[in-house]
């Protein structure tokens, strides 16, 4: 059986010999928390340099944190990996019940090490692990039906976890992903793809432990206090009631809504695939990941008739947010929200990350418009802004990859505009496809330096909105606005703490959760910083140099929502960011 406190133990699972053993690993909870801090060293000790991300040799690392299972929001998982789509470090968070499981489980890591030469899928219920016979799964392009499968196979019904590939995995499209309780997700970056080079179509986990609490009335009421300012919150109320989709009609108006692939700044029909929208006319209901009390995973429901049966329809549940509104709705034109819904649908059936996917079309519908690209390459499609129907089509042709232009789409856009041209509107960022945010410099910046390139690393587009508005911050200033955030992030990430709720957790309520779970660290701001240091060192030890980062061209040609951005002010900024994060780990 394993010790008390299960946020010491690593469960070990190689997939080449089928074998799988624990250890303990006290110490490295206890100086790195959990979730990120412990995933990226965990990284650096598994992961050969210079290793093939599709390669056995690339391991994934599963990890929560000291916080889950006991306190709301501490309800996502961190997955660390080699990156298929960069070449670079792999992260994604994904929320649902895999984090809690993952800890009831008994376990606060878990690393996947090897490759299976049969498909499989692992069963972890507690201190038990199967290696499960998945051929007959394995084809399966759905990762709905996968998981419908594996439920009716597997116990515990309540208290698992079943995350699973769909198409896209299997077919090794460098972004897709994986897919948790059907609506959330392991997103950016290519997890997917490692899960499908390894065989590995499924991981079920569950368990039912209990937590030792040492101090249960200072517990309970932290316990209070955090719920209390949540429920109470306007910010967390937003979440509540229209989600992320809420930002379609203020970023419209600001002028900061990525259209078009960035021709424009603005959609003139963005009313058509808004939040209210969406809320008014398809809302079917609100789910909430495990141990949150918010709810803030919008699911449509698409009433359609089948295509050869008079009179009867099919009802499809459709989740839907920000990023996905963007990348499939305003990047491509389309403002009819069953028309966004439907491509929604069609991303989420082979489980591929949207955002990279509505980039890359994208891309490719601005190619054949310049006539880089013809009918001969798109196999027939005729890629025009705002048409769903080709678009869909050329998301399966994206996996079924019949020639050499889909299998260039499906590496991605940065990889594709090398193979075609156009790379002066191939709006990619450290190799990763650009977020929803065009709202000035720091929102580009941040994607440019952001350990992950990603809007979550450091949230430039708020600084550019509460900040540059206001004041011209120096390059320097703005550099370093930008790493404190994103240092900070790297404590929410190893507690492992929803971002949503990040100002619920400011720095007091963290110490004070932490030592009320046993925890001491004298400054949690400080391992931040180092957290994110090393993240930079698995960087620039996998080939990464900041200054070798290219600016998308189109970024500077259209004018975001405080006007026209400098292209000079990015590079002196990248610049500073060398010489403060690289400069320190070398």
């Amino acid at each position: 059986m394993h010790p008390s406190d299960p946020l010491k133990n690593i469960l070990y699972v190689d997939l080449t010999e089928k074998e799988f053993w624990v250890e303990e690993k006290p110490e490295l909870f206890q100086n790195y928390l959990g979730g990120t801090g412990v995933a990226i060293k965990l990284l650096l000790e598994e992961c050969p340099q210079g290793c093939d991300p599709l390669s056995k040799d690339n391991p994934i690392i599963l990890a929560v944190g000291p916080l889950t299972g006991l306190y709301p929001f501490a309800s996502k998982t961190v997955a660390m990996f080699k990156s298929p789509h960069t070449g670079n470090l792999g992260e994604s968070h994904c929320g649902g019940r895999n984090a809690i499981a993952l800890r009831m489980a008994g376990y606060g890591a878990v690393v996947i090490k090897g490759a299976s030469e049969t498909p499989i899928y692992l069963a972890i219920h507690g201190d038990k692990v199967y290696f499960r016979d998945a051929s007959a799964l394995w084809g399966m392009q759905n990762s709905f039906t996968v998981g419908r499968i594996i439920r009716e196979n597997e116990p515990n019904a309540g208290f698992r976890s079943i995350m699973r590939i769909g198409g896209a995995g299997e077919k090794l499209v460098s972004y897709a992903c994986v897919t948790s309780e059907t609506y959330r997700h392991f997103g950016r970056l290519g997890l997917g793809a490692v899960f499908g080079s390894k065989k590995l179509k499924a991981i079920v986990i569950s368990g039912r432990r209990s937590l030792p609490i040492k101090d249960k009335r200072e517990y309970c009421r932290l316990y209070d206090e955090i719920y209390h300012k949540a429920i109470e919150s306007e910010v967390m109320k937003k979440y509540h009631d229209l989600g992320t989709a809420e930002n379609i009609m203020p970023l419209n108006k600001l002028g900061a809504l990525p259209t078009r692939n960035l021709l424009y700044s603005q959609l003139e029909d963005a009313e058509g695939i808004s939040g209210e929208t969406l809320a008014s006319q398809y809302l079917g209901r609100r789910l909430a990941c495990s141990h949150c009390p918010i709810g803030c995973i919008h699911i449509a429901a698409l009433r359609e008739p089948y295509e050869d049966e008079a009179y009867f329809y099919k009802t499809t549940m459709i989740s839907y947010d920000y990023e996905l509104i963007y990348s499939l709705g305003s990047m491509l034109g389309v403002s009819n929200a069953h028309d966004l819904l439907r491509l929604i649908d069609k991303v989420e059936t082979y489980a591929m990350d949207a955002m990279s996917a509505g980039v890359t079309l994208a891309w490719a519908t601005e190619a054949q418009r310049q006539g880089l690209i013809s009918e001969r390459e798109t196999n027939g499609l005729k890629l025009e802004w705002g048409e769903a129907e080709e678009y869909i089509k050329a998301i399966d042709l994206i996996i079924k990859q019949p020639n050499e232009f889909y299998q260039a789409l499906a590496r991605g856009v940065e990889y594709a505009s090398t193979k075609y041209g156009g790379g002066e509107y191939a709006l990619s960022f450290g190799g990763n496809e650009m977020p929803g945010y065009h709202t000035g410099p720091a929102a580009h910046i941040g994607f440019l330096i952001g350990a992950r390139h990603s809007h979550l690393d450091n949230a430039g587009y708020s600084i550019d909105q509460k900040t540059l508005i206001e004041k011209q911050l120096s390059p320097e200033e703005l550099v370093e606005k930008l790493i404190e955030e994103e240092s900070w992030r790297q404590i929410l990430s190893s507690l492992v703490v929803c971002f949503f709720a990040r100002g619920v957790y400011q720095p007091r309520v963290v110490e004070e959760t932490l030592r009320v779970t046993g925890f001491n660290i004298d400054d949690p701001k400080k391992l931040g910083r180092e957290i994110l240091e090393e993240k930079y060192r698995f960087k620039t030890r996998e080939g990464f140099n900041l200054r070798n980062l290219s600016i998308p061209k189109r970024i500077l040609e259209t004018s975001s929502a405080i006007g026209e951005i400098d292209g000079e002010y990015i590079r002196r900024s990248i610049e500073y960011a060398e010489e403060t994060l690289i400069g320190v780990k070398g």
